[in-house]
């Protein structure tokens, strides 16, 4: 191993640092999204187009940097514990305080993304239908009534 590949190589430290700053990153940003949700539901019930757009673009970004947390903790749990690795094992490497400490906040991350999901359907479903409505609105529907 040479220098240069020491030096970019972080140690299981700097890993077990960088996994718990991730996770603690998460939950700031989801508890972001779901006031995101939350502002695009209510975007959708008063059909604000300029405002759901804004909010579309910036849950857009919001979630690729989640996305690019999520990627970098399965890397880390993997360089700790190799290809099977899992959170908890990882998490069961700290000493009791911070262990506990992390298994409670990723719980709560837990709890976060269902709900962020949840409001996520939520939204989806009623915006489908307010497009089903219009459609039907402007274009009429196919078939009301069954030919006898």
């Amino acid at each position: 191993m040479t220098a240069a590949t020491a030096a970019a190589a972080p140690t299981r430290q700097d890993a077990m640092r960088a996994l718990l700053q991730g996770v603690a990153a998460d939950l700031v940003a989801y508890r972001g999204l779901l006031a995101l949700l939350e502002r695009q539901f209510q975007g959708a019930v008063r059909h604000q187009s300029a405002l759901l757009g804004e909010l579309a673009a910036t849950m857009l970004a919001e979630v690729e940097a989640m996305e690019g947390r999520r990627r970098q903790r399965v890397s880390l749990v993997q360089q700790l514990l190799g290809p099977a690795g899992t959170m908890m094992q990882a998490f069961a490497l700290l000493k009791s305080a911070a262990r506990e400490r992390m298994e409670a906040d990723w719980i709560a991350l837990e709890q976060l993304v269902l709900e962020c999901k949840r409001l996520g359907k939520r939204n989806s479903d009623l915006l489908v239908d307010q497009y089903t409505i219009m459609q039907r609105v402007l274009h009429g529907e196919e078939q009301l009534y069954e030919p006898a």
